[in-house]
């Protein structure tokens, strides 16, 4: 998917190909239910998750893969462990099919994200 235009994340989903929108539809409804205080925001083109002005979590759905980014380094320290063999980028957790999304994994992270704030790097 091209950079999106979207002004909000209702308009976003609408623009994802039909085999993506389901599961990006379904991470939406998770980030909503664990990032209690984060503000919903369109960033860089993508759905976002921001705690005081700062986007600690972000996803979205790229031409071959779908993304997570987890932007806060010291949670992906702490799931070190579980983040190892994924296809991971500095942040950017990749999926390349719909199906194989983690969403247990993306939970946990969430909720880790949510327990604190912490530092973006």
């Amino acid at each position: 998917m091209v950079r999106s235009e979207a002004s909000d994340v209702d308009g976003y989903l609408t623009e994802v190909p039909e085999d993506r929108r389901a599961v990006l539809t379904r991470l939406r409804q998770l980030c909503r239910a664990e990032l209690v205080g984060f503000d919903e925001v369109m960033a860089y083109g993508m759905p976002a998750y921001e705690r005081d002005g700062v986007c600690e979590i972000a996803f979205a759905g790229q031409k071959r893969y779908i993304s997570f980014y987890l932007l806060r380094g010291d949670v992906r320290e702490a799931f070190e462990d579980r983040l190892a063999g994924q296809d991971m980028g500095q942040g950017c957790l990749r999926f390349r099919r719909p199906e194989s999304v983690d969403f247990d994994l993306l939970r946990d992270l969430l909720k880790a994200t949510a327990a604190r704030p912490g530092g973006i790097r």
